[in-house]
């Protein structure tokens, strides 16, 4: 365990993003589930938020920022099929 006053902040900040970043990665994939399950009409309106949620997690890299792109193409051209 760590003694130094600094080293335990980080330990409860390091777990404190940890928790957050697993729970943005893991709403993003559901909504990505969600997207590619819709109809056509209910993907158009989803489409933009799942860019979004895309978008914030390759910024603050709980994502690589290639992945994001190559999902997103991904998702544009599923919604451009249906």
């Amino acid at each position: 365990m760590a003694n130094h006053k600094s080293a335990l902040k980080r330990i409860r900040n390091s777990e404190t993003k940890r928790l957050r970043n697993r729970y943005q990665h893991k709403t993003t994939r559901n909504a990505i589930k969600k997207l590619r399950e819709a109809d056509k009409k209910e993907a158009e309106t989803l489409f933009p938020t799942v860019v979004s949620m895309l978008d914030k997690l390759a910024k603050n890299n709980v994502i690589h920022k290639n992945k994001a792109a190559n999902l997103k193409s991904q998702l544009a051209k599923h919604v451009a099929a249906l």
